[in-house]
């Protein structure tokens, strides 16, 4: 069905404007002020903002980690996104040394396929480069249109890929045109702090912050960034979380390399002292890198506001407080890390940031939409409205408040990051490629709407489109 959405302020990376939007087939065809299309359903946005959709560029739904599995699968977890004001997600697809990479693909494509109801994308981990993995990229690119390629530098004995493997993924992404993203701490760093400190009988939530201290997420993101000059290939840091690594990414941008960052709202609103509480309840807030001290978010937000950090993923990976992250009860070791953030990534954002003066309005619309798109091969048909773009669209209300609790979100966990914590600014309607998911606040979307996206080359979907906006 036609829709023309009225009355709304619209608000891109670069401008904030009155005008309708007309929809047909699923893109914007129209933009303009008073609009009179015969037979299209009216969307009132009076009151409201209108975003483009939200893209989360960091998930891991349905994903296997410390013997259990996320709790949000591709149905609860994109559906929360969509109550979230996100109409897009890139899931990490995790692979298995010695296996076809485009088994590890199916596999991605078995659980998300007939329950998104938003668009998805996949990540590619590389554990390992061989022959046989370089001979894979190719199709990977071509034929998946999987564009970004994830490294562990952590997780030593699992997941983490050593020096040589970022090195030669460095290379071949600067040949093929991927963009290759890092976790960066030191595994072999923190093995051995988390050895020592159950050794010497520390066992609570709290040492998983300690024993991963900020310097070695800095020297892991110096590391990663030095290869990314050698190679002159381009680098994405996921989750940013302390002063140190923001720096080492700001020195790098000085000097011409082409290193990105991506921090989170965990760590703009949250720190180190909630692992301390009590009744094991520190364990909610364990996640990979770890809440830092409090003066942290500071450093980030000016990192964002300056543009030496570009994005805000939300790092969704949820795992219930009970039969789940007790499994760390007596070794903080064993705590699943990670937390449910996909939900309320935009709200904090808005409310703790264009709230708060720490971001402007545009720039919150760049940090949670257009430089992703942008980043990762979607822009422009995802990340602004403009005219033939797909109709990805919030409604938001600025002037609500409410407080965020477990009791009402949908995520499939037990509980939220952010319980209690009072927020301003709330989607009531989302719509994707022209369908409404959200409205008026209720869920109408449908299982398996959402489409997997084959994505650009890096830096290939560059492409000014302000110039389609037509302002009347």
């Amino acid at each position: 069905m036609k829709k023309v959405i009225k009355n709304g302020t619209i608000v891109t990376a670069t401008d904030t404007f009155q005008a309708d939007i007309f929809i047909e087939n699923g893109v914007i065809s129209q933009i303009g002020e008073n609009l009179a299309v015969r037979g299209a359903e009216v969307v009132d946005a009076k009151g409201c903002y209108v975003f483009p959709g939200g893209i989360d560029p960091h998930t891991h739904l349905e994903m296997p980690f410390g013997g259990t599995v996320t709790k949000d699968d591709f149905e609860t977890g994109t559906i929360a996104a969509a109550f979230g004001g996100t109409t897009t997600i890139i899931d990490f697809c995790l692979t298995n040394k010695g296996e076809p990479l485009k088994d590890a693909i199916n596999v991605w494509h078995a659980k998300s396929r007939e329950k998104a109801v938003i668009d998805y994308g996949f990540h590619l981990m590389i554990g390992e480069v061989n022959e046989s993995v370089l001979n894979e990229l190719p199709s990977v690119i071509e034929e998946e249109g999987i564009t970004s390629f994830k490294v562990f530098m952590a997780y030593k004995n699992v997941l983490q890929a050593d020096d040589e493997t970022l090195f030669n993924t460095l290379v071949a992404a600067k040949e093929l045109g991927a963009l290759v993203m890092v976790h960066a701490e030191n595994g072999d760093v923190i093995d051995y702090l988390v050895k020592k400190a159950l050794s010497e009988g520390n066992t609570e939530p709290i040492y998983h912050a300690l024993t991963r201290p900020p310097e070695i997420e800095g020297e892991a993101t110096a590391r990663a960034a030095t290869f990314t000059g050698l190679t002159n290939s381009q680098l994405y840091v996921v989750h940013v979380s302390c002063a140190e690594a923001a720096a080492k990414i700001a020195e790098a941008r000085s000097k011409g390399i082409e290193v990105w960052g991506e921090t989170c709202p965990q760590y703009l609103v949250l720190d180190q002292s909630y692992l301390e509480k009590p009744d094991f309840e520190g364990a909610k807030y364990v996640w990979s890198p770890p809440l830092r001290e409090k003066w942290n978010q500071d450093v980030l937000w000016n990192a964002l506001k300056t543009g030496q950090l570009q994005t805000v993923g939300s790092d969704q990976c949820s795992f219930d407080f009970k039969g789940q992250k007790d499994l760390g009860k007596g070794d903080f070791s064993k705590i699943p890390n990670g937390g449910p953030i996909i939900e309320d990534r935009m709200t904090i954002l808005f409310s703790e940031g264009v709230m708060k003066g720490k971001i402007s309005l545009n720039q919150f619309v760049d940090v949670t939409s257009t430089r992703i798109a942008k980043l990762f091969g979607l822009y422009p048909k995802k990340g602004t409205i403009a005219v033939g773009v797909d109709a990805d669209i919030v409604i938001f209300d600025p002037t609500v408040e409410r407080t965020i609790s477990a009791e009402t979100h949908h995520m499939a966990v037990d509980y939220s990051a952010f319980e209690g914590m009072k927020v301003t600014g709330e989607p009531v309607t989302v719509l994707s490629r022209g369908e409404f998911v959200i409205r008026d606040k209720q869920f109408v979307g449908k299982l398996g709407a959402g489409q997997y996206l084959k994505r650009a080359k890096y830096g290939k979907s560059y492409e000014t489109v302000e110039s389609k906006i037509v302002k009347m």
